[in-house]
This record gives C-alpha cells, structure tokens and sequence, in this order.
C-alpha cells in the first residue's frame, strides 16, 4: 500500500481547526490556484450544444477535432508546428502527472526523479506510486527561484520534471535558461517534462521548452516534453482539457498505455475544450484581470509583480505562525510554504493565489498587509 504524504490543503485544514477566525471579517480565501471568474459564455454555450454526444464513447487519443485546436494553439502561441504523433489531449494535466511517471519508469531499475522544490505535490505522489527515489531541485531566493543544474544528480535521472512559470514561486525561464536543461538531457539520455499550466497567464509573454528545443536544434524533440491546460488560460478547470507534446518516440508508448487508463475526455467536454483553444480574446481578458489584481497587489504589499502566473510567493518570518495569525485574527486563509516544499524550503514564504474579483482581492490584501505591518512594528 502507498502512504502519500498529506495533501498541502489537508494540512491546513488540520492547522486551522482549532482555530477561531475573527468573525468581524467575511472569511476569504486565497489558497488555491482555481480562477474565480466565469467560464466565458462561448464555452458555455458550445459544451450544452455538445450535450447530445453523451450517448457516445470518447477516444482515449482524443478527436481530431480537439487536436487540431491544440496544434493551432502551439503554432499561433509558440511559433512550433506539431506533427499529430508529437500530441496527446489529455483529461487535464493532473492526471498526466501522475500516471507518465508510472509508464515511463516502468522497466526502469532503481528508478530516479528529479523535481522542482517547492512544487505541485502531484510530482512526489508520482515518483512514490512509480517506486522511484525524489531528488529535490531546489528553488531559492538567491538564484531567483530558478532551477540549479547539478550534473552529479542530473546524470542518474531519468525524469526531470520542471514547472515554468513556477508555482508557487512565479519566478519563470528563459529560451537560453532552458537550453543547459535540453543539452544535459540528451547528453545523459534523461527526458525533461515541462509544465507550462501557467504560461498563459502572463505580463510578459513566457517561451515553452519547445521553442527552446527547436531554437537548440533538437526538432524532434528527443526527450523533451511539454505539458498545458485550459483550467487557467480560459477560467475551465472543469473542462479538464489539456495535453502533452513532444518526443513522438515516447508518446507513441504513452498513447497505448492511456488506452487502459480510462482517462478519455468526454464528447462534450472535447467540443467545449476545441472552441477554447481556438480563441485568444478571452484569454486576454483574463490576463488583463490578473493583471489587475497584481497592480493592488504592488500598491498595498509593495511587491515586485512578477512575469506570469497569479500567484505571490510573499515572504514571511515563519509560514505557519503568519497562516494562523492571518486567519485568526482577519478570516483570511493562505497556504504555508512548507506544505509545498520539502527540505527545509519555504519556511519563511506563504503562498496567496490571486484568483478573485479587484473587490475581494483589495480587502484580502490590506488585511494581510496589516499582519505584516504589526509584523515588523
């Protein structure tokens, strides 16, 4: 039997139940990365007119409907043309996270992976369901919350899985910080997986690892792959629309194993997912939201806003006793960096996701600015 370690939202919820929260304030919450806005009505409208295709299994391989979509997203966004075997929708991202690392390490000896700390706890409940040993790659605030290439850890890897831009630190990489990743995976024949959930919510347009491969002159993309989804980008979480690009060599492995998975994406889910992946205008309005709600952000935190993602990594003199603070004393829940991190990181940060109205996210953030102030007074 695998014992998972407890979920960061569990944690709280244990850390903040004896608790009472100041019931003067309206409680507000700023703990996980789900947008609060309304799932464009575009959408809407399509997945009730795709209703009728409930009566009818989906492909495991997605339609082509949905692939071509994809595709054109890859190419209008990235500049990246894609082959159809060098593409996989997939039920969101979650699940490819979990389960890949199972497939590919399957006949792997002493498997190893290789992962970005802090980190979406996804990536450790793979490597411990895969059987596989965790080498942490530290994120810190001396390296700007980068990834570190030590080649002593790198050579004996078989999956590095990056997140750019990061959650929960929203620091992001370059092409050129990218290309020492894709020279040492096909040196040490290690895949390299980037999740790019966040590259679309953006102030500066962010580069996927793709671009990065061609710009190396890897153009098949041996050993490179990439991961996206529409949760963010089109406020869709429930859509559960994403895919996973690259090394066509491995997805045509992946592709067969997903035929036992039963992870096929629902017709009318796919119909709805294919119109949003086709638009950008929407997209752009959510963006100029988040944007928004950065510009509060710098106002009452006096923070740097950062390129992409919705998230603040704010530093703190210890996670746990300003979460309890916080909610005690102003009814606003955050996540401590220690329950996204392991060894030691995220001890003195605290993850608040910018995910709600300018209204809710003003009164959340001056009540958070007000610990802080009697913080240092």
């Amino acid at each position: 039997m695998i014992q998972f370690n407890e979920y960061p939202f569990e944690k709280l919820n244990k850390l903040l139940k004896n608790i009472k929260a100041n019931d003067n304030y309206e409680p507000l919450s700023l703990t996980i990365g789900e947008p609060q806005f309304q799932t464009p009505l575009f959408i809407q409208k399509k997945l009730k007119e795709s209703a009728v295709y409930l009566n009818k299994y989906a492909k495991t391989s997605g339609e082509e409907f949905l692939k071509d979509s994809m595709i054109k997203f890859v190419k209008k966004r990235f500049g990246v043309v894609l082959q159809k075997s060098e593409i996989i929708p997939t039920f969101g991202t979650r699940e490819v996270l979990f389960n890949f690392p199972q497939f590919f390490l399957h006949d792997k000896e002493n498997p190893v992976i290789a992962y970005t700390n802090p980190f979406y706890q996804i990536y450790e409940g793979a490597a411990m369901a895969a059987k596989a040993k965790s080498i942490y790659i530290n994120l810190t605030k001396e390296n700007s919350y980068k990834p570190i290439i030590n080649e002593n850890d790198l050579k004996k890897t078989d999956l590095v899985i990056l997140n750019f831009p990061n959650n929960p630190t929203a620091s992001t990489m370059s092409i050129d910080d990218y290309k020492p990743w894709i020279e040492l995976a096909l040196k040490y024949d290690f895949t390299l997986l980037n999740d790019e959930c966040y590259s679309e919510i953006y102030i500066k347009k962010q580069p996927s690892l793709l671009e990065a491969s061609l710009s190396f002159g890897n153009d098949k993309f041996k050993n490179i792959l990439i991961l996206n989804s529409i949760s963010k980008r089109s406020s869709s979480p429930g859509l559960r629309s994403g895919f996973i690009a690259g090394d066509k060599e491995i997805l045509s492995g992946y592709t067969k194993y997903r035929t036992y998975t039963g992870c096929a994406v629902p017709l009318p889910l796919q119909h709805a997912a294919a119109v949003a992946w086709s638009d950008e205008k929407h997209v752009e309005e959510n963006r100029q939201k988040y944007r928004k709600n950065f510009e509060i952000a710098k106002k009452i935190l006096n923070i740097d806003i950062p390129e992409a993602t919705f998230y603040i990594w704010l530093e703190v003199d210890n996670d746990i006793e300003f979460t309890k603070r916080l909610y005690k004393e102003k009814n606003v829940k955050v996540i401590p960096g220690s329950f996204l991190s392991r060894d030691n990181q995220g001890k003195t940060n605290v993850r608040i996701a910018l995910v709600e109205d300018e209204e809710k996210t003003k009164e959340a953030l001056t009540r958070v600015a007000e610990i802080l102030k009697e913080r240092v007074e």
